[in-house]
């Protein structure tokens, strides 16, 4: 909103004094700096309209001026309606000088005149109000003019009320009366209700016009008529009018004053006024803005006259704000220099005001926070910004302002940068381009609805410079890159200005940079472009940016690679054009991210469950139909399923270590790991030796059965769906295996988002089904035998599928409304598998339409769904930018509490590392006599943990972990780990047992938690850091001597160190994951035909692994070796020690034996 027409109305009179108003002699004269008895009335009034005129184009040189001199009635409502239709819903402004005509009237009137100048006609201020509308602003220069504020004010409730009643009674018949707010109106007053102008002859009579449309040289001729204030004596009002420059030109003496007197002003306000009353009056419209801070100076001025100026909305005080002080001396200093410059003695010396200032905030920001109050300079640092000779420090210094946090983002929005630094895209200075770069991701990271703006701007264009720019380091890039991410973040605007930047062959080109975060954003950019946008999208397919992207689905930082799988996402689900060539694409995405469910971020598996999303709804149909296919084939083999694992038999898996086990000797997980296996058996059969790892936890996952009734077990079973033939069977086959693993995941997010989307298929899938039984029960005749394929549709949806086969018929006859289940042998059946998949068709063939099919009854055309499940991935990397960057990190604080905790603990290991040396010196010569800590767990328990430095023992039964202090024999608390019923807690380790602990649970279906917070004495909190499928494909197996059991389930060791974890157990390889990478890092073979029951690392050289079997035999490797030569020697038993490289194992009958490798032997 902006102020676009101006009514000035003048009610001089000239010659004539009003009667109720006795003037002293001398008196105040001067209107608009003329004096109207030095010329002819009419000719004096003229030349005042048009001074007042121009001194109102010099804040708004493009608004509408109408003159109205010495008007009557009519002509005042003539000019306003007027003014108000051409305005439309712009603001309009009325300005009224009524020093020749009487006060107003306590009835809410002002005076004008009549056609012959010889009455004074009252015009009521309520048919003001109706003339102007709203919005309005209207200034008051007269006597008494409180009494027009108060007046207005009434006038503007009474209007609201009868509007609201006519609106009341209008409810009945229809018509609409339109709502306009007059309460909202502003208006400047130059007293108060019972107060004279002043008349003192060194003043203008209209001081108050003076001060809001000259204010320089009004405040220049005040502050020399103040003898006690300057401090430069001999300068006279004719000096002042002498001064040199321009308002609008900086590098002049009135230029800087004018830019001087901005700055304070803005401060002023910022600093009193409350934000949203800061923003409304002085950054929404500039004339707006521009009188506002001249009534500020009014204020000041007319005050030492005993006038009291007015505004609504109403102002605290101002003018004793301390930084008028700093105004005075800016005007002493300037004035010191005036007559030297005048004789042309001197150079005029710019005032230091604003490199002061800057110093100040400068001293603010290295004590400021959030908690001490705003500085008061940072309306200053906005404007020093347009000023060359200390942009570059203004910059920095706001720069890290912003940096300290999105309150002070928030709080540098509101008192204006926006305009500031978006005009500064347009400088070519390079030196800039870093702090603006920073400048700019900081407030996009808190803001971002000026995205229009900066496109508008071609704003987008600089950063894809800086983006573009090699010499700049990658911090910048990175911020570049983000600043573009949000630009066209939901924006086709701002996507389609980018793709002319060429902005995708630009993130390409930089995907192999070594900085991290570059390669993150970038990914991240490349996702929000070629979103809901095909014209990105077909950029990409010509830059092969699917294939550029997929090294990064291996990288070594976990946020690039679920930057990675989120680009990929959004690349495969934006197509509404379906084609061959599309299709093959999404397909090799979809099975190049299949090999992300083994990821050990959760952060990249929440990722890849979206991404498939994208997918599942392009091919909605496909999936559901390998869903029924498989629903349909798992009811059907449950009882062969049954039957076989009674007999015990279990097929080989992947790692070719399944042997036959007796019925007796099988727990639950047994049978699903076998299926498990058997699952990736036939997946890497059926898609390119493309493997799908299994997962065995989580059975019983949904309490109403709805994904088990998904054919779990089916899909994870040893036979493929030939049925579905072709690349496009085995696709939406494994990204549905996949997806059903995820619902395993032992992170509870991954496995909600992927029951969530598992359970779109399956309403999809029971959709289709009751379609089809519905046509079936149509009465149409059978022309063929039915296929196998084809049976599936005659049955319920999943809901039902618990039931016996009978029960699950009967009640689907019954939901059709059919009375006898005869007719549905008679129905058509169509091979529907067959026809869908064929894989003869057409190049450039739109693919499988099973619309056609009548399977469904969507419309032909691509309708793109809603998301039904997203991650906060891309707001969480965002918050990046919006917190500190430059702050040092409270552990790197000397002086910090989290440094001082932490170098405690430090010193509490040291000492206790001292005491244990010599406490192991002397236990060979000791006796273990002593007992220290004897009680019951709640619990049977698997295995325990003692912490390193901590009195703490981690004792873990079946489901959850005790945590006891031995020291005083006291549990702590108890806290159930979360595994599937059907596994059980085999291992537990101490990470980072140094410093802040955390602990790891492993359980023998191969998932590993880690947790936080796991000893306190309340478990809220408590706090699953991360989870992940350490080991797949377990089973267990047994050991040496005949004896038979459940296995060793998992085993791990922790090292400290290098941050790995070295998993094993009832696999044949010992599994090596960096935690810091979050993936793994190696698999070595066992090389052994039993399970491991006890690992170790060598945590010296952190390359050799001593593994104890459950044969009795001790294995050593050497992970720098090949794969053949790891197994460098064999033991009967042994013990490791913290020197040298000892093993102790424990064999089934507790035998033990100490052996020492020499690595000479």
């Amino acid at each position: 909103m902006k102020t676009v027409s101006v009514a000035l109305v003048l009610c001089l009179n000239v010659g004539v004094d009003p009667p109720d108003i006795v003037k002293t002699q001398p008196c105040a004269r001067l209107e608009c700096w003329i004096d109207p008895l030095s010329q002819p009335a009419q000719k004096a009034l003229e030349s005042i309209g048009a001074n007042l005129q121009r001194q109102y184009e010099r804040w708004q040189a493009r608004a509408r001026y109408k003159l109205c001199l010495d008007p009557t009635v009519e002509e005042v409502k003539k000019l306003c309606t007027s003014l108000r239709r051409n305005a439309k819903e712009e603001r309009v402004l009325f300005h009224y000088n009524g020093h020749g005509v009487p006060k107003p009237t306590v009835n809410g009137e002002i005076w004008v005149f009549n056609k012959s100048f010889t009455q004074y006609i009252p015009l009521s201020v309520y048919d003001l109000q109706q003339w102007m509308g709203t919005p309005s602003i209207y200034v008051y220069d007269c006597s008494c003019a409180g009494i027009i504020v108060d007046s207005f004010k009434q006038f503007a409730m009474q209007r609201e009320q009868e509007m609201e009643l006519a609106s009341m009674n209008s409810r009945g018949t229809g018509n609409i009366f339109p709502q306009q707010s007059y309460k909202n109106c502003i208006q400047l007053a130059s007293c108060a209700a019972k107060q004279i102008l002043p008349m003192n002859p060194d003043l203008p009579a209209d001081l108050f016009t003076s001060c809001l449309t000259t204010p320089i040289r009004i405040a220049l001729r005040w502050f020399v008529l103040q003898d006690g204030r300057k401090l430069v004596p001999n300068i006279t009002l004719d000096l002042i009018d002498k001064i040199p420059g321009q308002l609008n030109d900086r590098r002049t003496v009135l230029g800087e004053l004018n830019w001087i007197f901005t700055a304070i002003t803005d401060t002023i306000a910022w600093n009193t006024l409350p934000r949203e009353l800061f923003q409304k009056l002085f950054r929404q419209d500039l004339v707006v803005a521009s009188l506002f801070r001249n009534f500020l100076l009014a204020e000041r001025i007319m005050r030492s006259y005993d006038c009291t100026p007015i505004s609504s909305p109403k102002l605290p005080p101002t003018h004793q704000h301390p930084m008028w002080q700093a105004w005075d001396m800016a005007l002493d200093i300037c004035l010191s220099q005036l007559s030297g410059i005048l004789n042309g003695a001197e150079i005029y010396r710019h005032s230091l005001f604003f490199a002061e200032q800057l110093t100040a905030f400068q001293v603010w920001l290295s004590h400021g926070s959030q908690m001490r109050s705003p500085p008061e300079q940072l309306p200053i640092v906005l404007q020093v910004l347009l000023s060359q000779v200390h942009r570059l420090r203004a910059l920095e210094l706001l720069g890290r302002f912003l940096d300290l946090g999105p309150w002070a983002v928030s709080l540098a929005l509101s008192v204006g940068i926006f305009p500031y630094v978006l005009k500064l895209l347009q400088s070519s200075a390079r030196e800039l381009r870093p702090l603006l770069v920073f400048i700019w991701a900081k407030i996009l990271a808190v803001d971002t609805t000026c995205q229009a703006d900066l496109v508008k701007d071609n704003g987008h264009k600089y950063f894809l410079s800086v983006l573009s720019d090699s010499c700049m380091p990658a911090e910048h890039r990175t911020m570049a890159a983000f600043v573009l991410t949000m630009i066209v973040s939901s924006y086709p605007a701002g996507q389609e200005a980018v793709l002319q930047g060429n902005l995708i062959s630009l993130c390409l080109e930089q995907l192999s940079d070594q900085h991290a975060l570059l390669r993150q954003w970038l990914c991240i950019c490349l996702g929000r472009i070629w979103y809901d946008c095909d014209m990105a999208r077909g950029y990409g397919v010509r830059d092969n940016a699917h294939i550029k992207l997929n090294p990064l689905l291996t990288d070594e930082v976990p946020e690039v690679r679920a930057a990675a799988v989120y680009a990929l996402g959004t690349f495969m689900s934006n197509t509404t054009d379906r084609t061959d060539h599309a299709n093959a694409i999404d397909h090799g995405i979809a099975m190049q991210l299949i090999n992300c469910i083994q990821d050990g971020s959760p952060l990249v598996r929440k990722e890849l469950i979206v991404a498939y999303q994208g997918i599942v709804f392009q091919f909605e149909n496909q999936f559901a139909v390998v869903a029924a296919q498989m629903l349909e084939e798992e009811r059907l083999r449950d009882g062969s399923s049954i039957s076989h694992s009674e007999t015990g038999t279990l097929s080989p898996g992947r790692s070719g270590m399944r042997q036959a086990q007796s019925a007796a000797s099988l727990q639950p997980s047994s049978s699903r790991a076998n299926l498990l296996a058997s699952a990736t058996s036939s997946s890497a059969s059926s898609s390119n030796n493309t493997t799908i790892p299994g997962s065995s936890h989580g059975s019983n996952f949904s309490s109403d059965g709805s994904l088990v009734d998904l054919g779990l077990r089916h899909a994870i079973s040893s036979s493929a769906i030939s049925p579905v033939g072709g690349l496009y069977g085995s696709v939406y086959a494994n990204i549905w295996k996949a997806l059903l693993s995820l619902v395993c995941d032992a992170y509870p997010e991954v496995t909600e988002l992927a029951t969530t989307l598992m359970n779109v298929i399956r309403q999809k899938a029971a959709t289709c089904t009751l379609q089809r039984t519905r046509r079936r029960s149509a009465g149409c005749t059978l022309s063929a035998p039915g296929s196998p394929v084809s049976r599936m549709y005659a049955h319920s949806p999943p809901a039902l599928l618990n039931s016996p086969p009978s029960v699950v018929e009967s009640r689907a006859i019954f939901e059709i409304g059919e009375a006898s289940p005869k007719n549905v042998g008679a129905m058509p059946t169509y091979a529907v598998h067959s026809t869908q998949f064929s894989r003869t068709r057409k190049m450039f063939d739109t693919g499988p339409d099973v619309i056609k099919e009548g399977m469904v009854t969507e419309d032909a055309h691509h309708v793109k769904k809603e998301p039904v499940i997203a991650t906060d991935f891309v707001p969480w990397c965002c918050r990046y930018f919006s917190q500190s960057v430059m702050k040092v990190p409270d552990d790197h604080d000397l002086e910090s509490d989290p440094h001082h905790q932490r170098q405690w603990r430090f010193d509490r290991n040291q000492a206790m590392r001292d005491r244990a040396q010599e406490q192991c010196r002397m236990a060979s010569f000791l006796r273990l006599d002593d007992q220290l800590f004897i009680n019951k767990n709640p619990n049977v328990p698997t295995c325990m943990k003692f912490h390193p430095f901590e009195p703490l023992i981690c004792v873990a039964d079946k489901d959850g972990v005790s945590t006891w202090n031995w020291e005083h024999g006291v549990k702590l608390n108890y806290f159930y780990n979360k595994n599937p019923k059907f596994s059980n807690i085999s291992t537990l380790e101490i990470i980072n047992g140094h410093d802040c602990s955390l602990l790891l649970t492993g359980t023998d279906d191969g998932a590993v938690r880690v947790w936080r917070n796991y000893y306190s004495e309340s478990n809220l909190d408590l706090e699953l850091v991360t989870a992940w499928q350490a080991l797949s494909d377990m089973l267990p197996s047994s050991r040496a001597f005949g004896v038979r059991n459940t296995g060793s389930g998992m085993v791990s060791s922790w090292e400290q160190e290098s941050r790995y974890l070295y998993v094993t157990g009832d696999v044949r390889v010992i599994r090596i994951w960096d935690t810091h990478q979050e993936q793994k890092a190696q698999d070595i073979p066992t090389q052994a035909n039993s399970c491991i029951t006890s690992l170790t690392c060598d945590s010296v050289n952190q390359s050799l692994i001593v593994a104890g079997c459950g044969d009795g035999l001790v294995r050593l490797y050497d992970r720098r070796l090949s794969p053949v030569d790891r197994s460098v020697a064999m033991f009967v038993l042994g013990f490791q020690s913290a020197s040298s490289l000892d093993c102790a194992h424990f064999t089934v009958f507790v035998a033990y034996l100490l052996w020492q490798i020499r690595y000479g032997e």
